[in-house]
């Protein structure tokens, strides 16, 4: 009976997508089999996913596995963020608490911000051509 997931949720930012499942362990976070600091090699962003955990002081109770893809390393960081936050709401259920800490911090709002697209007659999305009157 061991192993077992008591959440899985999804994470979304940019275009990264991560998949969390989190069991009951002891603070473990593997991220596409590597552990944290190895796969995100910045602390700014180890310390951006363990936002939610330190926000509801869950430190040290569940293990997390995450499968993420697409996108950057900010964008996956993001979206474990995110992740990670969904499934701490979910395993706690009817408690309040959790979503007014988690919610207060915007850890439960997905980032829509997206790269704007490349429009034609133009060199990007918003820069144009150099103009030359004559």
């Amino acid at each position: 009976m061991e192993n077992v997931n008591l959440a899985s949720s999804v994470g979304r930012r940019k275009t990264a997508v991560a998949r969390v499942y989190m069991r009951a362990g002891s603070g473990k976070i593997v991220v596409n089999g590597k552990d944290i600091s190895e796969f995100f090699c910045n602390p700014l962003l180890v310390s951006i996913i363990n936002q939610p955990i330190a926000v509801t002081q869950s430190a040290g109770k569940f293990d997390f596995v995450v499968n993420v893809k697409g996108g950057g390393m900010s964008g996956q960081a993001g979206a474990v963020r995110l992740g990670i936050a969904r499934a701490l709401l979910k395993n706690a259920g009817d408690d309040a608490d959790f979503k007014k800490l988690l919610s207060s911090e915007g850890l439960l709002t997905r980032d829509s911000r997206m790269v704007e697209r490349k429009k034609y007659g133009q060199k990007g999305a918003r820069k144009k051509f150099q103009f030359s009157k004559r």
